[in-house]
């Protein structure tokens, strides 16, 4: 069952920025959003202008290669060879298609659609547009990464404390409810010590 995708928004010079992930590890951040900063009408022309761009192709290629083992090489070798030639067209759909790529997706949709990349190509995204603009996204990232390490540890000191109350309550019934009164306390310390021995040896 796929995880559930958990949106949020990151701000930017007066720019919101769409943001989302299914495992709080690996953050697709909107470049059609972050684009607005230079073009608020139509910000695919941006997107397609950077992937026009030799370098951003080849740094594309080595992202895939460390997160993607389905990237097609051979392909991108295709790809490769017409970058930086003024008939060259890239468009993250195409890309997508030609390279079997992971790391930019695109979406369809009025609410949630446009382009979208991991962090990683987002944040160099954003230093292509403005080295400024990418520091003012970064800013907020990390405060949106503050806050959910901040729910993180709430939550798992919360289970924490739970579990302990459940293991004393389930203890007390055992002892209330399930150890016969005619037990000495050192025959009941023995029974405990061997049941985790006996958890030791299977684990």
């Amino acid at each position: 069952m796929a995880n559930k995708i958990v949106r949020e928004i990151i701000h930017a010079k007066g720019i919101d920025i769409g943001i989302y992930t299914k495992d709080f590890e690996n953050e697709y951040i909107s470049l059609t959003d972050i684009a607005k900063y230079r073009n608020d009408n139509d910000p695919r022309f941006v997107i397609q202008n950077w992937m026009r761009n030799r370098n951003t192709v080849e740094f594309l290629a080595v992202w895939e290669e460390l997160h993607n083992p389905d990237f097609n090489r051979v392909q991108f070798e295709a790809v490769r060879s017409e970058a930086g030639l003024n008939r060259f067209v890239m468009t993250p759909t195409k890309w997508i298609e030609q390279t079997n790529a992971i790391g930019i997706v695109s979406k369809a949709g009025r609410y949630g659609g446009g382009t979208y990349a991991h962090s990683d190509i987002a944040m160099a995204f954003a230093t292509w547009i403005s080295p400024e603009f990418q520091l003012y996204i970064m800013k907020d990232y990390r405060r949106l990464k503050q806050d959910e390490n901040s729910r993180f540890s709430l939550d798992w000191n919360l289970n924490r404390a739970l579990s302990k109350v459940n293991y004393r309550i389930h203890t007390d019934a055992v002892k209330e409810n399930l150890i016969p009164p005619e037990l000495t306390p050192e025959q009941i310390a023995y029974a405990y010590a061997s049941e985790a021995d006996l958890l030791n040896v299977e684990k």
